[in-house]
């Protein structure tokens, strides 16, 4: 099944986390899941190492901390979910891989600053991190959205890691009676499709083999799905058709935590999350 037991939700007193975390509280209370709620307080470090400068300035901190999660379990109250809070002191990207790992969870919840041409093009670079480091799925949920899973996008490109992922998708699908839009996306350029129209065409047709395959496997799992091939730039083929169809959720495939693919983001990936209108779990393989 695709639903998710243990979500773990990053929480900095942002509207953006706030509604975050309000969309975990729907997916906790749907799934009869535990949420944990944390927010990391950062070392303060004084270079005349005055110790009552320290502690004014720590305790100020932690104060800003405990009014965080405060917050946040008004919040859950409201939403009638069932959580922990945690306040850790440290870095917030590695406070959230250490939990995450520590406390075995399955899904880390993160919200998505901005609607600036910049803030959409660079995702925060605490999420794009984790992300990038997470054994976990990793979901992005932009201010203001809503989490459903009644109308999911996933983007295929044929790769080992988007066919792991494509299983997710179907699952979540199943699991909630929801509809699938599979798209594969064929990128080139105007010159290369000029000089090479022959190529072009093999691409077309591979990427609709792509999504023809995971458009079969959904059918066979009685779920409605329909597949989609579209040329173009592949962050915006993607988040148009998210758009255009008011989709609840696009699930996207990502590389494990190995090697140096655990210090970058697939540009296509970051450029979805930055500019998608709905939220996006990003799938570990």
């Amino acid at each position: 099944m695709g639903r998710y037991r243990k979500i773990l939700v990053a929480v900095d007193g942002s509207e953006s986390s706030r509604n975050a975390f309000r969309q975990a509280c729907r997916i906790a209370r749907d799934d009869k899941s535990w949420i944990t709620a944390i927010t990391a307080i950062p070392f303060y470090q004084d270079q005349f190492d005055i110790l009552s400068t320290k502690e004014k300035v720590g305790r100020a901190l932690r104060e800003e901390g405990e009014r965080i999660l405060s917050d946040i379990k008004k919040l859950a109250d409201e939403e009638d979910a069932f959580i922990k809070l945690r306040l850790e002191e440290g870095s917030a990207f590695d406070t959230v891989i250490d939990i995450s790992e520590e406390g075995n969870f399955d899904l880390i919840v993160m919200g998505r600053r901005g609607k600036s041409r910049l803030e959409k093009a660079l995702v925060g670079s605490v999420a794009a991190r984790v992300i990038g480091h997470s054994r976990m799925d990793v979901l992005v949920v932009p201010m203001n959205a809503s989490v459903g899973w009644k109308n999911i996008i996933f983007p295929t490109d044929g790769s080992i890691y988007s066919k792991a992922a494509a299983g997710k998708a179907i699952d979540l699908a199943k699991s909630y009676e929801g509809q699938l839009k599979v798209v594969s996306v064929v990128d080139v350029t105007d010159e290369f499709q000029s000089e090479a129209p022959a190529a072009v065409e093999a691409l077309v047709k591979k990427a609709k083999e792509f999504a023809e395959d995971v458009k079969k496997n959904a059918e066979a799992q009685g779920i409605s799905a329909e597949a989609y091939v579209k040329e173009g730039e592949t962050f915006k083929m993607i988040t148009d058709i998210a758009g255009e169809a008011g989709s609840n959720l696009i699930v996207m495939g990502s590389h494990g935590s190995t090697g140096l693919k655990r210090l970058l983001m697939g540009s296509v990936t970051e450029k979805v999350i930055g500019y998608s209108p709905c939220p996006v779990l990003v799938v570990k393989t």
